[in-house]
């Protein structure tokens, strides 16, 4: 397809103002690494908060959802949104404690938390660890996402869009540092969920659609409604919904939904003005994440079960998808070719912005592990402020290369998604529990990482082969992962020393002051309890209301405002 004179205008006015909130933030963003990768630890929640939805919308993230909607209805969505538990978690039981540890990056955590040698050799090793390895295949799975919305509304290859975008990302992240991302990110979350919205009205009222009514009633669309699986369905439910409850959302580390916090979701909490500000810009995250984006998505992958019932109406629609970049995934962007010129022009931009959003954030994210937990605290210990800077800016564009080029190796988001999360399963538990266990020492930490790491690959490697070892289902493969990873460090601690005592009590006066670390607990449980149900009860509610079910929509809407309600109740207690 070919974009008219006026869809150009709204991408290239998109860019440039990128490239200008990129130029203005480099002021102060060169200052020094604090302001680089903290914006001077001054930012307000609801900045912060916009920019964590900005991060986790990224390119493969409409993709991802319109793939689970086609291959299990919109019950699939549970094995991420069983997520917000622990999303919630890090709400009312870590932010305030991120926050009030006063440290540039997470991984400062480790030498604040531990003692000795071990400590040190842990942060820099999960510096590279996280900050390369495990943030280069989180973006190469954006980039992949990207490239093929690329090649379906634009006809160009993926590297030519990898190109073109990493160019103007890398300029303006590496320029602006956390600041410019910071309100690039906002100016993006604006466009995204107006282009979004949009576009879902006008698709489910193409003809092809036939409208909300036509859409909901038809063959091909109305055994996918069910916001929970079948029950009978033994498969299906253990697949996504038992798994994810049960296991997943405690037991795996995934970016944006850390046990505990952690990436670029401690970035901001470490951003924020103060305590106060890191736990409201959190709950608005996951309110927003979970909550208040997801329908727009949810429609447009039940609309293209219509206009693409199968995947090779789809391929067949678009001949110049190569075979590494078919898959259920490209639905999304495939619907977008029905836009009209103007509104083709801001989803376009939209979906650019979703883009640049994660993949800026990433870049500053994992450069603040390169520069601050590797560089300057084992390459050059007496490096100037200038020299982080520019390290900073040195390995932005290293880390977006490495990216672009692994990009070509995946197939598609579900593909990342099952792979990040096989790479966490295990280490969650680990991360909830260190602020509060003494005993987990740094060997536990390694434990966990390499363990589920070695887990991870081995069974991917298995499930590329043209004749696997073995077959194993998914779930079975993150049961496995899960049960020897976490046994694996829980031994560990138990056979190792702990952290001496000194280093223990200077933590737990620095983070919880002296006082009790289970003061208020029940509080915390009760919020916890009712900000989650208040979360679901909202996303439900919109759901009944798009499918006419007015009445429970109506009830889960009161529940909504009760959830609101009773936490302002008990706001202080937390």
């Amino acid at each position: 397809m070919t974009l008219s004179t006026l869809d150009y205008v709204i991408i290239i006015a998109f860019f440039l103002l990128s490239l200008a909130i990129g130029v203005w933030a480099s002021k102060s963003a060169g200052k020094n690494s604090s302001e680089f990768f903290l914006s001077g630890r001054n930012m307000p929640w609801w900045l912060l908060g916009v920019s964590m939805v900005a991060t986790t919308f990224a390119a493969d993230t409409p993709g991802l959802v319109t793939e689970l909607v086609r291959n299990n209805g919109v019950s699939g969505n549970w094995v991420w949104w069983a997520m917000l538990l622990t999303g919630m978690l890090t709400v009312f039981f870590y932010a305030k404690l991120w926050r009030k540890s006063g440290i540039t990056t997470d991984l400062e955590f480790y030498e604040l938390r531990y003692s000795g040698k071990m400590a040190s050799f842990l942060r820099g090793f999960r510096a590279i660890y996280l900050g390369v390895i495990f943030n280069i295949i989180t973006m190469a799975g954006v980039c992949l996402a990207g490239a093929k919305i690329a090649n379906i509304l634009l006809g160009i290859s993926q590297g030519e869009m990898l190109l073109y975008s990493s160019i103007i990302v890398v300029i303006y992240s590496s320029l602006g540092g956390l600041k410019g991302v910071l309100l690039t990110d906002f100016v993006q979350f604006l466009i995204a969920m107006i282009g979004s919205i949009w576009a879902t009205v006008y698709i489910v009222n193409l003809p092809e659609v036939g409208g909300l009514d036509n859409l909901l009633t038809h063959a091909s669309v109305s055994d996918k409604l069910a916001m929970f699986p079948d029950f009978s369905n033994t498969e299906a439910l253990i697949t996504l919904f038992i798994i994810p409850f049960a296991v997943q959302w405690w037991s795996t580390w995934y970016p944006g939904a850390e046990p505990g916090g952690g990436g670029y979701i401690a970035q901001r909490m470490l951003a924020a003005k103060d305590e106060k500000n890191a736990t409201w810009a959190t709950l608005f995250f996951n309110f927003a994440h979970y909550a208040l984006r997801p329908w727009p998505w949810i429609l447009v992958g039940l609309a293209s079960l219509i206009v693409f019932p199968s995947l090779e109406s789809m391929n067949t629609a678009f001949p110049s998808l190569t075979t590494e970049m078919q898959g259920h995934d490209v639905a999304y962007a495939a619907m977008m070719t029905y836009l009209p010129a103007g509104l083709l022009g801001i989803v376009l931009t939209s979906l650019i912005a979703a883009f640049m959003s994660t993949i800026s954030t990433q870049l500053n994210w994992g450069s603040s592990y390169v520069v601050n937990d590797f560089y300057a605290r084992f390459i050059n210990k007496n490096a100037t402020e200038k020299q982080k800077v520019v390290v900073g800016r040195i390995s932005t564009v290293v880390l977006m290369l490495c990216a672009a080029l692994f990009s070509f190796y995946l197939q598609s988001a579900k593909d990342v998604f099952d792979l990040l999360l096989q790479i966490g399963a295990g280490t969650g538990l680990l991360f909830i529990l260190r602020w509060f266990w003494h005993r987990i020492n740094p060997y536990s930490e390694i434990a966990a990482m390499a363990i589920s790491f070695v887990i991870a690959v081995f069974f991917f490697i298995n499930r590329k082969m043209e004749t696997p070892f073995f077959e194993i289902a998914g779930y079975w493969q993150l049961i496995i992962g899960v049960f020897v990873t976490t046994m694996g460090w829980i031994i560990t601690t138990l056979l190792t020393q702990p952290t001496n005592t000194k280093t223990i009590e200077k933590f737990d006066n620095l983070i919880f002051e002296g006082e009790d670390k289970f003061k208020n607990i029940g509080a915390k449980i009760a919020a916890f309890v009712t900000g989650t149900i208040g979360v679901y009860s909202f996303l439900f509610a919109t759901g009944n209301w798009i499918y006419g079910k007015t009445a429970l929509a109506i009830g889960l809407t009161l529940l909504t405002i009760g959830c609101v309600v009773f936490l302002q109740r008990i706001w202080k207690k937390i």
